[in-house]
């Protein structure tokens, strides 16, 4: 495999352009009083672009990011970025962490150092691991698919050959949202290289439900419940990124005001911050991921996710089971919080804890509780 080192250095001439858009955003109209109720609040976008066009520094986030070992791999004739940080310890294990949607690679940027290098972090040496985190094709700086099928199911296949180039024929996985989906892949199609996987997230595949199959608790009713009305009240962007990814790309992608309104809402709605997104995220975290998106042009591949995968869905047939050790870390404001007997119809699952806070986007949220949970379910699996 061809593997080569990689630098993020983004032309002038882009963020050059970047800060003309934003000079010259055309505001929408708000009901006055409503808040968020209609979606992204018009004094709190303005703000944070404001601060994007004045006071964000781009290069000091890059320089930041490039502390890490970037390289970019070619893995089935696409280009695969990834960061690879060796681990401090006697034995590190191999672990490939997977970010979703609107997230990035830079999500695990707390957790990287952690997972690395525990005992500067106060933890045992013994717990380090090596540490890959991929962009998903069409995400960051990775290259974007040109032909259609690109889903979480062929994702994770690309990650067995990436692990396989970078000399890892046996490896851990974690992840949440969408890499939450490729982790879980990993479990059921390659028991053989998955020493384990830990997730923030089991709502895909969906269990198998037909004839034999045991009824449903009250919890798993709840559960299901609770992910139908969220879908009705919060699902409208799963819809149209499912359905007319390429609509909705002229808008964000010539807007970078109409990137930011599209992108922070999520990270307010989807995160344990009570209606304070700032009390989770700062600005330049927010705005970091939302450049990311900006300066390589991926949201239209990126969205695209949706509208792959909605036509490739994983649903579990009876008998079929992951077998491998399975984690599951269910934090208190994620998106969807199933029961552990939800988990059990599809899972091996080993460790099953529910956090005290957090949201949907961990590493970035509760960086400290995610790492002391990874570390405590593959201790139990190192050679």
């Amino acid at each position: 495999m061809d593997i080569q080192p990689f630098s993020i250095q983004v032309p002038d001439a882009v963020l050059e352009d970047l800060q003309r858009r934003l000079a010259v955003t055309r505001w929408p109209g708000e009901i006055p009083g409503s808040d968020w109720d209609y979606g992204s609040n018009l004094a709190y976008v303005q703000e944070l672009t404001e601060y994007w066009r004045t006071r964000f520094d781009w290069r000091a986030q890059e320089k930041m990011l490039n502390t890490f070992h970037h390289y970019k791999a070619n893995v089935d004739g696409l280009g695969i970025h990834c960061i690879h940080e060796k681990g401090k310890g006697p034995r590190p294990m191999p672990l490939v962490i997977t970010h979703g949607w609107p997230g990035s690679f830079f999500e695990m940027y707390k957790i990287i150092p952690r997972l690395t290098d525990p005992a500067s972090y106060g933890g045992d040496p013994a717990d380090a691991f090596d540490v890959v985190v991929p962009s998903m094709p069409g995400y960051g700086f990775s290259d974007p698919p040109q032909q259609r099928g690109m889903h979480v199911l062929k994702i994770s296949d690309l990650w067995v050959k990436l692990m396989d180039g970078l000399g890892y024929p046996r490896f851990g996985a974690q992840g949440g949202d969408w890499g939450a989906s490729v982790t879980n892949y990993l479990g059921l199609a390659y028991p053989q290289q998955l020493i384990g996987i830990h997730t923030t997230s089991l709502t895909r595949p969906t269990p198998y439900l037909g004839a034999g199959s045991s009824p449903l608790t009250d919890a798993e009713q709840a559960f299901m419940a609770q992910r139908e009305a969220w879908l009705q009240a919060e699902g409208g962007y799963s819809h149209i990124q499912g359905t007319k990814p390429q609509t909705l790309a002229y808008g964000l992608n010539d807007s970078p005001a109409g990137l930011a309104g599209w992108l922070v809402e999520k990270y307010r709605t989807w995160s344990d911050c009570h209606g304070e997104v700032e009390s989770r995220f700062t600005k330049d975290e927010l705005l970091t991921t939302i450049s990311l998106y900006w300066v390589t042009q991926t949201i239209n591949s990126s969205t695209r996710l949706y509208y792959e995968t909605l036509r490739h869905p994983w649903n579990m047939q009876q008998g079929e089971r992951v077998t491998v050790p399975t984690g599951m870390a269910v934090f208190p404001g994620e998106i969807s919080r199933p029961p552990r007997e939800w988990g059990e119809r599809s899972f091996n699952i080993q460790r099953w804890t529910e956090m005290p806070s957090g949201g949907h986007f961990a590493a970035l949220e509760e960086p400290d509780a995610l790492v002391a949970e990874v570390r405590a379910f593959f201790r139990g699996l190192r050679p």
